[in-house]
């Protein structure tokens, strides 16, 4: 093919749209209309059944499909394994209630519930004539948007507690799932029967990529290598992941599955390993799938939406009807599960939620339609069903979930000296929501508090809407005691402690818990600096003219600016930069954005003028 074969025009005006769409919804944002939500309409008025700007060329095909791979993709990424992990040192009295309450527990039983309910539908639809085949139909109402899903929870601030984490378990059961049964069925209908044992090779390549790359992230000398080619021209982790990526895509292609399987399952190894580079890892994954090649996915589902196929079908609104009532209907019993460990409200709103239906379901429609299982008609359909679902979803979850889950998450430290005085005063000046607590309920004997006395003490403070607790009392056992309350009764997923034994730390990690003791506090504190003479300086706690100091970015001609042009007054530095939760590495390289929050060392004058220059709207 020549490059005069090739036109980038309807590339252009795909890009085109994808940058006016979130402008023109920016309005309406507060209603919740996800993006892509937008990006199909805007691809209906463009494409087949609309003005025909757009038609589905070579480089719009290729750049579409890879675009909804890199969806697959992360969706994977998503998963955060470390939140997800199973609570230790539970009693067995409490067996039942932590069962109950197991986040994989629920999703896994709403999804079969739903899978049951879906299936049932499926044949009643196959029975009056709407589709032709109830199980692909069963597989399309069994699944679940997580791309809608997690942005909605992130919004909401839930995607840290466990209702939170609950609905994100359920909706990545319900993807993984459906993603494995359609990859298989879509090979039983090809007759290819024998060849389902391949997807046993991909899971098997899955776990072998794993261990090597385990083993690679604790080799130091690979990671030091790692860590001088994570520069802004090497970016050597993305580069690695992107490898990944389009390995299991092409590995599951070459299989005959179907490449978003492999696509996933590359994501979920990326989020595995990633560890404290996550944030930074999927802020700069999200920039390119999210900037380019999904927007160019989506816009093509509309372009390719066939709306006289549609029209032309008998009853074309009835079977739309039929369609969403069946998508709802199914997530709402199922959803009944929820009960077991939440109120009804939050039941209700877990259905609507998980109603919300988008990439994977367009992805299933179209395999239906490949082998002949789906009308050009129904998948036209099931497209406004995905619009339709993504549409009230969010809406419905935002008016529905209990109030108390729409609070600011915050943090509760529990001690009662200048420490912990200290450290809630400097967390409260990086903007974060601290509650402290000064005052523990007595003991009997010597001993620390009950469990039901101190269960009642954290929830007054507040612990039902807290992501970390800080636990600094005055004994080791009271720590560990409070730790173990507010990771077993209270599900709060980050628990830090200071300990001052060290005969104490095989038992509070036992429990789940990062400590800190003040040997090893001053050990570390010593290897950073010895390590890395840069970042960290000892001067600053000797010389009392320099002092550490919390400042937050507003300066909009700062921002989006490397770290390297703050131009800062010599002996100032950056230590660290806080952007939504994750810590960055103050590189040279570091793209500033408004509202980061950065740690400042130097002297008063040259801080104060720093700060003051920051804090600047412009």
């Amino acid at each position: 093919m020549h490059s005069s074969d090739i036109s980038f025009v309807p590339l252009l005006v795909v890009i085109a749209l994808s940058f006016a769409v979130p402008v023109a919804l920016s309005p309406v944002r507060r209603f919740g209309i996800p993006v892509v939500v937008g990006e199909i309409a805007a691809g209906m008025l463009v494409g087949d059944s609309g003005l025909h700007l757009v038609s589905q060329d070579f480089v719009l095909q290729v750049l579409s499909v890879f675009g909804f791979a890199y969806l697959m993709f992360l969706s994977g990424l998503e998963i955060d394994f470390s939140g997800l992990a199973p609570r230790q040192g539970l009693r067995a009295s409490k067996a039942g209630e932590r069962l109950r309450r197991n986040p994989f527990v629920i999703g896994g039983a709403a999804f079969v519930v739903t899978a049951l309910c879906s299936l049932a539908a499926g044949f009643y639809l196959t029975s009056v004539g709407l589709v032709g085949q109830p199980w692909l139909m069963a597989l399309i109402l069994s699944t679940t948007s997580l791309g809608v899903v997690a942005p909605v929870l992130k919004e909401r601030g839930l995607i840290e507690v466990t209702y939170g984490q609950t609905l994100l378990v359920a909706a990545l059961i319900a993807d993984f799932v459906t993603i494995l049964l359609v990859s298989g069925y879509a090979m039983l209908r090809v007759g290819a029967t024998v060849d389902l044992l391949l997807i046993l090779v991909l899971l098997l390549a899955f776990v072998a990529a794993w261990r090597l790359a385990e083993r690679a992230r604790k080799n130091l000398p690979a990671q030091r290598l790692m860590h001088a080619l994570s520069t802004a021209t090497s970016q050597i982790r993305v580069r690695g992941s992107m490898a990944l990526a389009l390995v299991f895509i092409a590995l599951a292609e070459s299989l005959g599955i179907e490449n978003i399987l492999g696509a996933f399952l590359a994501g979920v190894i990326v989020s595995m390993l990633s560890g404290s580079e996550s944030s930074v890892l999927r802020e700069k994954l999200d920039a390119i799938g999210y900037g380019f090649f999904i927007p160019i996915f989506f816009i093509m589902v509309g372009v390719k939406f066939d709306l006289p196929a549609l029209l032309s079908s008998n009853s074309p609104w009835e079977t739309i009807g039929v369609l969403v009532v069946a998508a709802f209907g199914v997530k709402l019993v199922g959803s009944l599960v929820f009960r077991l460990a939440f109120g009804w409200r939050e039941t209700f709103a877990a259905s609507t939620l998980l109603s919300a239906r988008l990439s994977l379901i367009i992805a299933v429609a179209a395999i239906g339609v490949e082998i002949g299982v789906i009308s050009p008609a129904l998948d036209a359909a099931i497209i406004l069903v995905a619009i339709i679902s993504c549409l009230i979803s969010p809406i419905a979850f935002s008016r529905l979930a209990p109030r108390r889950y729409r609070a600011v998450q915050q943090m509760l430290v529990i001690g009662d000296d200048r420490d912990s005085s200290a450290l809630a005063r400097r967390l409260e000046q990086m903007g974060k929501n601290v509650h402290t607590v000064t005052e523990l309920p007595p003991g009997d004997n010597g001993n620390p508090p009950s469990r039901a006395r101190l269960s009642e003490c954290l929830r007054a403070a507040g612990i039902e809407q807290t992501q970390t607790v800080i636990a600094m009392a005055d004994t080791d056992e009271d720590n560990l005691q409070i730790c173990r309350v507010a990771r077993e009764v209270h599900a709060v997923r980050r628990l830090l402690a200071w300990v001052r034994d060290p005969a104490y730390n095989a038992r509070f990690r036992a429990a789940d818990v990062r400590i800190v003791n003040p040997a090893y506090a001053k050990l570390l504190l010593l290897e950073s600096m010895a390590l890395d003479t840069g970042r960290i300086d000892g001067g600053v706690h000797e010389d009392e003219s320099h002092e550490i100091r919390i400042a937050k970015l507003q300066n909009r001609w700062i921002a989006e600016r490397e770290l390297r042009h703050l131009h800062l007054p010599e002996g100032t530095r950056v230590l660290r930069i806080e952007r939504r939760g994750a810590i960055l590495e103050a590189e040279p390289s570091t793209v500033l954005r408004v509202n980061d929050t950065l740690t400042l060392v130097g002297t008063r004058e040259d801080v104060d003028t720093v700060t003051r220059r920051l804090a600047r709207r412009w």
